[in-house]
């Protein structure tokens, strides 16, 4: 056994149960939802969405809203003027090219106006069980850290990790990655004394 081998086998056993912490019904809820969480808690977002769902949950309904109008209802997520003209443009997209259904590929997914790459592989991989990895903050700091998956960029950790881990963990790993940032491997003060991965990681035995 390798040593991603080894580091996934462990974060497999501290997170059994990982799943998005996002709240949703749908697939198009959940990408109103991902849109959402760009530089903001997933916590937040829930409670927006919980609110915005009641009456825009599906493309249609949300198109009834101004810009300005969807402004106030996501003002407490941040970057709201953006989020809002992406949602609204998202949406067009998908009632008019894709008769009012969220697509179900990659390639499709990323023809959306505003969705990016990160968007769109959580969208496939959670939505559509599909195979694809998506690389946030926390995947981001964790990959480098372990030394799974080394870059500057999210699209290089993303081809490092897509390279390292077998296709059919690849949804899974993206899960375990976020748990163990969010839960041990902090940005600024990473708990290395007590992570089961500190044999294991290049971060740790560069600090020690």
């Amino acid at each position: 056994m390798n040593t991603t081998d080894e580091i996934l086998s462990t974060l497999e056993r501290m997170y059994p149960d990982a799943a998005p912490a996002l709240q949703f019904g749908s697939p198009y809820e959940l990408l109103i939802a991902v849109i959402l969480s760009a530089q903001c808690t997933d916590e937040r977002v829930n409670k927006v969405t919980k609110v915005l769902f009641e009456k825009y949950n599906t493309p249609e309904k949300m198109l009834t809203l101004t810009q300005e109008a969807l402004e106030q209802f996501i003002f407490s997520c941040g970057f709201y003027h953006n989020k809002a003209k992406h949602i609204l443009s998202a949406s067009h997209d998908i009632m008019e090219k894709f008769g009012g259904e969220v697509p179900s590929t990659l390639e499709e997914l990323r023809t959306l106006a505003g969705v990016g790459r990160k968007t769109a592989n959580v969208v496939y991989a959670v939505a559509f069980h599909g195979d694809a990895i998506a690389v946030d903050t926390h995947v981001f700091r964790v990959a480098n850290r372990l030394g799974i998956a080394k870059g500057s960029t999210p699209d290089k950790v993303g081809a490092g990790l897509c390279a390292a881990i077998p296709k059919d963990l690849w949804s899974k790993a993206h899960h375990w990655l976020i748990f163990h940032g969010r839960r041990v491997c902090h940005s600024q003060r990473p708990d290395c004394d007590h992570c089961p991965l500190a044999p294991l990681c290049e971060y740790y035995a560069g600090r020690s």
